[in-house]
């Protein structure tokens, strides 16, 4: 993995789409480490009784995958410096498994502390499924 530069980083420039895939067993795996065992992201019918199409993922997941993409774009975890987003909705998981789709684009550069601002599209299933994502890397 290569560290990104800011001399070889400008507005506009774009990363992705990185397509990343999550499967159920993904979402058992993500509630074991993290704790979370609400049954909307294990157990279809009890999703399904409280409305949802299917089981979904953690929110925590679908943001910790666009961190991640953007942390590999940078040059490392350490390199994001500031993350946020806002919750829009949910990543539906069939049993068949589904796809979340995460890119970047530039939005500046400032040249004197070498830190970019990334605004970041996530989608699943043609859905935007974060909204205001939008991540501070330290670029070298």
């Amino acid at each position: 993995m290569s560290i990104r530069t800011a001399a070889e980083t400008q507005a506009g420039d774009v990363f992705g789409p990185h397509t990343v895939p999550v499967a159920r067993e993904t979402l058992v795996a993500y509630a074991d480490a993290s704790g979370d065992q609400n049954p909307i992201h294990q157990d279809e019918d009890f999703a399904k009784s409280v409305g949802l199409p299917d089981v979904i993922a953690h929110g925590m997941w679908t943001m910790g995958a666009a961190g991640s993409a953007v942390s590999r774009w940078a040059g490392g975890a350490g390199r994001v410096v500031e993350f946020g987003t806002r919750f829009t909705k949910p990543v539906v998981v069939p049993a068949t498994g589904a796809d979340v789709v995460i890119g970047g684009t530039v939005k500046s550069v400032d040249s004197q502390t070498r830190r970019a601002v990334v605004d970041m599209t996530v989608t699943a299933g043609g859905e935007k499924v974060l909204g205001r994502c939008v991540a501070t890397v330290q670029l070298d």
